[in-house]
């Protein structure tokens, strides 16, 4: 039974541990960047870009194709409509196609000397004009079904080569185009990093800030339901009057009140940061840093200027890509502008084939040349289209420089900030040390009887507004630094110890 009973505890405090995750803020980072749908649609951009670049280094190569068909008609061709009779006759001394008496059955009759034949009906003729009336007397035949086509089934296929000579430098430019897309890619990632970083930091010292707060608001409620059941033993004493005790139960609700709106912040901002760190958003989480006493701060500010956060930040990076990216479009439309010259090659196969006669079987034969393209007259179209192009460009540069004027802003904007944080941070401190002094003669006072309970609780507002504030400076200034680091493009993973 002990065994089991301990078996029991290790579970269930295993199974407590478990539903309760305990994060610092290095894991919270970690969860959102490997969770992230943005990093996600990143590292597919990334891909693609790797891709796109294979796919245009492809571009120097040839193009070697295969096209093959088939078709099947209903009818063959037939190059005569019926069977053909050509008379055999004598190739004259003068070169011309003749006759003899002896190879035709026409009757033969003088004239002027000259023997002329006669047709069927013994009328004489001129050969020459009237050939048909002829009787010959041998035929060579040619048989209509030897001059049909089979063509019910035809078969043709080709393998052709396309090797590029020179394109105008489209194809180097389609290969810088890609080199670019990829930078960009890689640098757009960067940003989405910076940026995740960013909103988890300022989500998670939220959460401990509220719950700074919630401890205080408990303190807070705390100390009036303790100055309450004074006030009402006060009451029955007749020391005090019912209208302290009703000013001290408003006080006590109006805490109350706050104390909820604080517990529903708490509550919030963890579904906020489980949602940013990819876990469900009603997950049990308990930040490392709930217990600390006071939000940590770096007494040393990261060091930079506007000038290096020109060169880090990867939003210039990326604007200068895209630039260049532009300008090499207007290369490709100047490509357009000049002669392309390719080499081709193919090979062709047919059944049936006349090649050599009309033969029903396959044969191919080859073919090599030189494809020359040059543009002569495009009314203006590709000029038009080099001019967007330019002008798109520059819309680019003046974006860059906007952005480089935002960002020398914001750091400025960062360091100021962290400036004013710090002497808030200072001045709150000092005003809690005061407050917590003022509530501790303020209380003495009470219990002497010399103070009224209206300055006890001024006193403890007072330590209430006192603590908040300085809570609330410590968080600037903590989010303050993370801001720098952000504006400085120096904003990374690491975490201080």
């Amino acid at each position: 039974m002990k065994k089991f009973g301990i078996l029991f505890i290790f579970f269930a405090y295993f199974s407590l541990s478990y539903a309760q995750q305990v994060l610092t803020i290095k894991d919270c980072r970690n969860l959102a960047l490997e969770n992230n749908k943005q990093l996600s649609i990143s590292n597919e951009n990334i891909k693609k870009a790797e891709w796109d670049k294979k796919n245009a280094f492809s571009q120097y190569f040839p193009n070697i194709a295969f096209t093959g068909g088939y078709i099947y008609n209903h009818k063959n061709i037939a190059l005569l409509g019926e069977n053909k009779y050509l008379p055999i006759g004598t190739v004259m001394p003068d070169g011309s196609f003749g006759f003899t008496p002896d190879q035709i059955n026409n009757q033969w009759t003088s004239i002027n000397g000259n023997p002329v034949p006669l047709d069927m009906t013994g009328n004489p003729f001129d050969p020459s004009l009237n050939p048909e009336k002829i009787l010959w007397k041998e035929h060579a035949i040619i048989p209509k079904k030897q001059f049909e086509l089979d063509i019910q089934s035809i078969f043709v296929g080709s393998i052709s080569l396309t090797q590029p000579i020179f394109m105008g430098g489209k194809i180097v430019a389609y290969n810088k185009i890609a080199d670019y897309a990829k930078e960009l890619a890689n640098n757009m990632k960067t940003t989405n990093i910076q940026e995740t970083i960013l909103q988890v930091d300022q989500t998670y010292w939220q959460i401990i800030s509220l719950i700074n707060k919630q401890k205080l608001s408990d303190n807070y409620v705390g100390l009036l339901k303790q100055m309450n059941e004074d006030v009402e033993a006060l009451i029955e004493e007749g020391v005090a009057t019912h209208a302290d005790g009703l000013s001290i139960k408003v006080k006590l609700n109006e805490a109350e009140m706050t104390k909820l709106q604080v517990d529903n912040g708490v509550q919030l901002s963890k579904m906020l940061l489980c949602q940013l760190c990819g876990l469900p958003i009603d997950s049990s989480i308990k930040l490392f840093d709930e217990t600390i006493e006071s939000v940590p701060v770096n007494q040393s500010t990261a060091s930079g200027n506007a000038e290096d956060a020109l060169i880090n930040r990867p939003e210039i990076k990326s604007l200068s890509i895209a630039r260049k990216i532009f300008e090499k479009k207007e290369d490709l439309i100047r490509a357009e502008m000049f002669p392309s010259v390719a080499l081709t090659g193919n090979y062709l196969i047919s059944n049936p084939n006349f090649f050599n006669g009309i033969q029903s079987k396959f044969a191919g034969t080859w073919n090599v040349g030189v494809m020359v393209n040059i543009p002569l007259f495009h009314f203006g179209e590709k000029n038009s289209r080099l001019k967007s192009a330019k002008v798109e460009t520059r819309i680019k540069q003046l974006e860059m420089d906007e952005a480089k004027e935002k960002i020398e802003l914001q750091v400025n904007q960062s360091k100021f900030k962290i400036q004013e944080a710090r002497k808030k941070l200072i001045a709150a401190d000092k005003n809690k040390e005061s407050a917590e002094e003022n509530l501790a003669y303020a209380n003495l006072g009470f219990k002497e009887g010399v103070i009224p309970s209206s300055n006890v609780m001024e006193a403890q507002t007072a330590w209430f507004k006192a603590h908040s504030e300085l809570i609330d400076a410590q968080i600037s200034l903590r989010l303050g630094q993370v801001e720098l680091e952000k504006a400085l493009g120096i904003l990374d993973n690491k975490i201080e110890n």
